[in-house]
């Protein structure tokens, strides 16, 4: 039976437009999107360097840092690639099993970048709120609890997508209007209804980011009441500057995140390239920000990355 046949469930090849409408740009639009790849995948592998070789640095904080440094590995990886091939020699076809593989490691570790942002503002919480307990409340066991709990939240949440694709009847069309494979933009192929599929996406969505950003801002109006009452200007100055770093960080995710996530179900006048740009920067821009960010922020990462060069250069 042919794969395109409106009673086959699925075809065997999807093709992945790019970014519609500008399909001559997309060499210079590769250009800038392979650079930020670049500099996502070093310097998260840097971070990880950094954090593994140097002993002082093996706090919650950091070890926190290099569950997100391998996330934003992860995460622009399993878009980056194909979607490069696709830019460069205009390789469209994505299989479908390959499809739902990337779709699902997108979902997951998007959602597994928002729980490690939540662990990291309650790390902040614990550290300027709870000093003098902080090495004793979140200990070695705890903060492996906690990226175990990320983790299989995760895999619990996002797996169902693959199921729900999969009970989907496809007709003939088999484009995707995307640059990559991605939950709604493959449903939206089916010819069946896709009803369970929208509502199932927005409570996972409302489980994800809904948990996670409430409990970010309780973390910091809290973390905020403290610093107001610290006596010391210089305490309350490096205080904002050690949330300051994460908060950016945090709407660099979020902010995209959703308007990618709210266009896909309400914005039907954003034009389509508008959106798929977005969807593309979402994906690299905070993997690649991450760690300049923490890297100039955090003075032991900065002055060990400033040391690797130094010594690199004298050989």
């Amino acid at each position: 039976m042919s794969p395109v046949n409106s009673s086959h469930s699925h075809p065997s090849t999807f093709i992945l437009t790019g970014i519609p409408g500008l399909e001559t740009a997309h060499i210079w639009i590769s250009l800038p999107f392979c650079g930020m790849y670049i500099m996502a995948f070093f310097g998260n592998l840097i971070i990880l360097y950094v954090v593994k070789t140097e002993q002082s640095l093996h706090g919650p904080m950091y070890y926190f840092l290099s569950m997100l440094a391998v996330t934003d590995m992860v995460l622009s990886t399993s878009v980056s690639p194909k979607m490069l091939t696709l830019f460069w020699f205009h390789s469209k076809e994505i299989d479908y099993d390959a499809c739902l593989i990337q779709l699902f490691f997108v979902h997951c570790f998007s959602s597994t970048e928002s729980g490690v942002f939540l662990a990291m503002a309650i790390d902040r919480y614990v550290a300027i709120c709870n000093p003098l307990r902080h090495s004793v409340i979140l200990s070695n066991p705890i903060i492996t609890r906690i990226g175990l709990i990320i983790i299989i939240r995760g895999v619990l949440l996002i797996s169902p997508f693959c199921f729900l694709l999969n009970r989907l009847q496809f007709c003939s069309n088999k484009v995707i209007l995307h640059s990559y494979c991605e939950h709604m933009a493959v449903a939206k192929l089916a010819c069946s209804n896709t009803i369970i599929n929208a509502v199932y996406g927005l409570i996972v969505a409302f489980l994800v980011v809904g948990f996670d950003v409430t409990f970010i801002i309780l973390s910091y109006v809290l973390i905020l009441k403290v610093v107001f009452r610290l006596p010391s200007k210089v305490a309350r100055i490096k205080a904002f500057s050690t949330c300051g770093s994460h908060i950016c960080v945090i709407l660099a995710f979020y902010i995209p995140a959703l308007f990618t996530f709210l266009t896909h179900r309400f914005g039907h006048n954003v034009p389509l390239h508008i959106h798929i740009i977005i969807a593309n920067l979402y994906l690299l821009v905070p993997p690649m920000f991450n760690p300049i960010v923490y890297g100039v922020k955090t003075k032991q990462i900065r002055s060990r990355v400033l040391a690797i060069f130094q010594l690199n250069r004298l050989f």
